[in-house]
């Protein structure tokens, strides 16, 4: 305990005064702080000028990193016939029908992704309460409910990640590990400030993204300069 202690006050005090940096120097400084035994996430989150109690101000979206996640995505698939043999030989890692959903209902969840094709959703529409408050219900809007279940398979698999704004007006992602070079981790987190800019909803007004911070998944975070964001 008294080493983690050591290791926290370390990274507080590297961060102590510091702040609004440039992507690239707030990665590095994250980066060069990171102490864990495990290879952290680097995490960011953003402040929107949004109200997602309002339809008309949601957030939602899906970025695929150029770098990846760095991180082992497990793949289900609501699927049949042709259709699901092309899920399982993309890489899913779970494919089926009821007998997936039974495996859902009975409280089993195997899987960081569901995709499903459009004829199985009236089956997967009876898992909402389940797969809904886990954020894995799969969604049109970011290409999880699609006939072209391959592509989607492999894009999550490839380093895929879907955002949506939280009741706070705030975007949470994992974006990479810390054993990423600064360069691609800056990458990634232009590309992931860059779609969730785009996803601007109709209804947002005012300054839409307020504050950008950076953090590693047991350390301190650091607000980044928004002008040093923007996607070269």
């Amino acid at each position: 305990m008294a080493k983690i202690a050591k290791r926290v006050k370390k990274a507080q005090e590297a961060f102590e005064g510091k702040s609004n940096l440039s992507v690239e120097d707030a990665v590095k400084l994250i980066k060069d702080a990171a102490s864990a035994k495990f290879d952290e996430t680097l995490e960011i989150a953003m402040n929107l000028g949004v109200d997602p109690r309002h339809a008309d101000q949601m957030v939602r979206g899906v970025v695929l990193l150029p770098n990846g996640t760095g991180k082992t995505v497990r793949v289900a698939v609501f699927a049949r016939g042709a259709k699901a043999d092309e899920a399982k030989a993309a890489g899913a890692d779970i494919v089926g029908a009821e007998e997936l959903m039974e495996t859902i209902q009975s409280g089993k969840i195997e899987f960081d992704r569901c995709i499903a094709t459009p004829d199985m959703m009236p089956l997967v529409g009876r898992l909402g309460k389940i797969l809904g408050p886990r954020n894995l219900m799969p969604n049109p809007k970011v290409g999880t409910v699609t006939m072209d279940v391959a592509n989607a398979v492999k894009a999550a698999k490839g380093g895929e990640v879907q955002f949506k704004v939280e009741k706070a007006g705030v975007i949470h992602g994992g974006i990479g590990k810390v054993s990423f070079t600064e360069e691609a981790l800056a990458q990634n987190v232009r590309a992931f400030v860059d779609a969730v800019t785009r996803a601007k909803p109709a209804g947002a007004k005012g300054t839409y993204v307020k504050k950008v911070s950076l953090s590693s998944t047991m350390g301190p975070g650091v607000s980044v300069d928004l002008a040093t964001t923007a996607q070269a």
